[in-house]
């Protein structure tokens, strides 16, 4: 956890620690990587001293192109139009299908002890005016977005083209938009059927003000100027992003000649892959940030992606595994070791930030919590399947002495943790069956002792 508390150490002053996500489906676990990290700089920064502000943004004015997410009939009036303005297709109650997904994914911030000191809709920000003076300067400077993509990543628009995308007046879509022409006030744009190919434009055309929420900037100059809005300092930003040429170089170089300001520090970071693969909220895949949260608690999860360094990535296939279980084991060898324990096997480097970072609660007394008993997840996952077993009372057994209250607690979540594993991803090995209607034929040879015993536990 050097690399946290290093970061700490080369800022001064103030800092704004800032991260956002596009709401275009089903939030995955991997995206809580982010979350996590902007969280341990946070901490890293306060205990340093420096007063510290911690953002999340929601991108919620971006076009909506997950078209496998959406109901048959939605799709040609839907993909296009900007999630804010699409219709919650689970029909739970959510103003938007942009609220309904980014809603289920921060629930689970609080459960991770994230909690930024303030969220925002940039579809809010741009209704507000909020964006209104970097649209101007966009389209004021267009010549000079034109150069930076030429030079930065050898992408060539036409001298026509404008770094704006207007919400088309007729069909409500922002994806199929292209502007070509500003006069200082107003801007012509074009809704073209066939300007992508994941959604038609109606081919309405003519001049109208791109102020007060009319339309939206590209991605890239859209984050350069939430950059300038906020008072950025510091964003990390996934690896697809930081690539030479990519959306990162882009963006730090629209901030410094379009915005006039410098970029904020980076810290890009690796993904959570299951089976080797990227996870993408776009296209569904992956286990649910909401989902993963019911079976493993907030600790044992934080550790997940706190052990690796942002730039290692994460390899993590929960299902029909043992590597939930190994999750807890490794977050129960670090309590004993930062509570000075000997335990088996190397240490990460760090590994006392590592527990530290690993806790819900920022301000917990670390020595404490790395001396409380923990029951082993693997013996809970099997008396969990007992019947009759008094679990409370063979802990205490286990320990020696009365569970205070908060290893209660934990007993608690683990059992939780433990039956939900069992019910969703625990390999077949793994669960036992408890037969009542006499031993199986297997046991004929057993001993009267063994008899006994069996007889006793059932």
């Amino acid at each position: 956890m050097d690399w946290a508390d290093d970061l700490a150490t080369r800022v001064s002053g103030p800092q704004v620690v800032n991260d956002s996500k596009t709401p275009s489906g089903t939030v995955h676990v991997g995206s809580l990587r982010g979350p996590v990290i902007l969280d341990v700089i946070a901490r890293a920064l306060r205990a340093a001293g420096h007063e510290t502000t911690l953002l999340y943004g929601v991108d919620d004015l971006d076009p909506m192109d997950a078209q496998a997410l959406l109901t048959p009939d939605a799709v040609e009036r839907e993909m296009g139009r900007p999630l804010a303005q699409v219709p919650d297709q689970a029909g739970d109650g959510h103003a938007s299908y942009a609220r309904h997904h980014a809603g289920l994914f921060i629930e689970t911030f609080a459960r991770l002890g994230i909690h930024p000191d303030r969220y925002y809709w940039m579809s809010e920000h741009y209704a507000a005016g909020d964006m209104d003076p970097y649209i101007r300067m966009a389209l004021d400077r267009a010549p000079i977005v034109r150069d930076i993509y030429r030079r930065v990543a050898n992408v060539r628009h036409p001298d026509t083209w404008h770094p704006l995308s207007v919400i088309c007046e007729t069909c409500g879509k922002v994806g199929t938009t292209i502007v070509t022409r500003w006069d200082g006030e107003r801007v012509f744009y074009e809704c073209r059927p066939d300007l992508v190919e994941w959604a038609h434009g109606c081919g309405t055309s003519g001049w109208v003000s791109p102020f007060g929420g009319r339309a939206k900037l590209p991605w890239n100059l859209e984050w350069a100027a939430q950059w300038s809005l906020f008072g950025v300092t510091i964003e990390p930003n996934g690896k697809d992003l930081a690539t030479a040429g990519g959306s990162r170089d882009r963006s730090e170089a629209i901030a410094r000649e379009v915005f006039e300001r410098e970029p904020p520090l980076n810290l890009p970071y690796e993904f959570l892959n299951i089976g080797g693969k990227k996870m993408s909220t776009s296209k569904g895949r992956g286990a649910s940030a909401q989902q993963m949260v019911e079976v493993v608690p907030p600790e044992q999860l934080r550790l997940l992606f706190v052990r690796p360094k942002p730039n290692q990535a994460i390899e993590f296939d929960p299902d029909g595994t043992a590597a939930i279980p190994r999750l807890f084991d490794e977050f129960d060898r670090l309590a004993a070791a930062t509570a000075g324990l000997p335990v088996k096997g190397e240490l990460p480097p760090g590994f006392e930030a590592v527990f530290r970072y690993s806790l819900v609660d920022p301000a917990a007394d670390v020595a404490a919590e790395a001396a409380r008993f923990r029951p082993s997840f693997g013996h809970l996952a099997v008396l969990a399947q007992v019947p009759g077993v008094d679990i409370e009372a063979t802990m205490r057994e286990e320990k020696g002495s009365e569970l205070d209250e908060r290893e209660r607690e934990i007993l608690d979540e683990r059992i939780r943790s433990a039956r939900a594993w069992l019910a969703t991803y625990a390999p077949e090995s793994a669960r036992l069956e408890v037969r009542r209607d006499g031993l199986p034929d297997a046991a004929q040879g057993l001993e009267p002792a063994q008899r006994q015993f069996l007889g006793a536990l059932a």
